[in-house]
């Protein structure tokens, strides 16, 4: 196991989306093997390159792979949206942006790895482009509203007027923080986005896939994970993990690592 703070190199990309410039970055192991599928980073809804810490660094090093991560539009360092994201932004981001991301940054065969809203968003991908992924980490993902993840949002908006929250949250998305903020939480417990469900969209899956959630996950329950174990049409690992929360790779970066490379190595993904 590589130890925190060590790892590779990153080297800054430059992608251009139509609305804006994105914040991305390519992680680069010194004795990465080019025949392994580079791992790409989708990060959570309030989540950048940043807030990933060193586990980019820390996983790719340890797998002997390349990697890439990037900030959404409106996220981090990249630019501001031009627009609120609306109630499909899951899906556009999954079909629009992301292949045009992935076909910027020259990765024809990514090894997706995504938490929360990309975990989501790597699950939607890996249904419209079926033949793309050469696999898929999945940590607590959305398929669908539970009354738990509108409270735990709910809980969060609080903390936002009576916590460090904005000017945490400041420290990685500058002046966008609010829009990033009320972008996740005013979708979220929009009543017309409740009906939202990507059950049946993501049946096409069938790249080998590992869904990881925490026992503890303060916005979802063990039924998303069960509900996208029986959904896919691929070879499905699953994993919840006692004692952790909405955050597994902060909380238990180790077991992240550890359990990653087990589901890759036994794929041979």
């Amino acid at each position: 196991m590589v130890p925190a703070g060590a790892g590779p190199n990153r080297e800054p990309v430059s992608i251009r989306l139509p609305e804006g410039r994105l914040e991305a970055v390519r992680i680069l192991p010194p004795d990465a093997n080019p025949d392994l599928s580079p791992l790409v980073f989708l990060h959570d809804a309030l989540g950048a390159v940043s807030l990933w810490r060193d586990l980019p660094d820390r996983l790719c090093a340890t797998l002997g792979r390349c990697g890439f991560a990037f900030d959404r539009l409106g996220f981090g360092r990249s630019d501001p949206r031009p627009a609120p994201p609306g109630l499909k932004f899951l899906q556009v981001e999954a079909t629009e942006r992301l292949p045009e991301v992935l076909r910027q940054a020259g990765i024809a065969r990514p090894v997706l790895f995504g938490h929360s809203d990309g975990g989501s968003i790597a699950l939607l991908f890996a249904a419209a482009f079926p033949g793309i992924p050469a696999a898929v980490v999945s940590i607590a993902a959305h398929v669908f509203i539970e009354d738990v993840t509108v409270a735990g949002i709910e809980g969060t908006v609080e903390a936002w007027g009576t916590t460090d929250l904005p000017a945490r949250l400041a420290r990685h998305h500058g002046n966008k923080a609010e829009d990033v903020f009320r972008g996740w939480s005013e979708t979220w417990r929009d009543p017309a986005f409740r009906g939202f469900s990507a059950l049946e969209a993501i049946g096409p899956i069938r790249c080998p896939l590992l869904v990881l959630q925490g026992e503890r996950d303060e916005y979802g329950t063990i039924a998303q994970v069960e509900a996208i174990a029986s959904a896919v049409s691929g070879p499905v690992r699953t994993l919840v993990l006692p004692g952790l929360g909405h955050f597994p790779h902060r909380e238990d970066p180790g077991r992240i690592l550890a359990e990653t490379e087990r589901f890759l190595s036994d794929f041979g993904a």
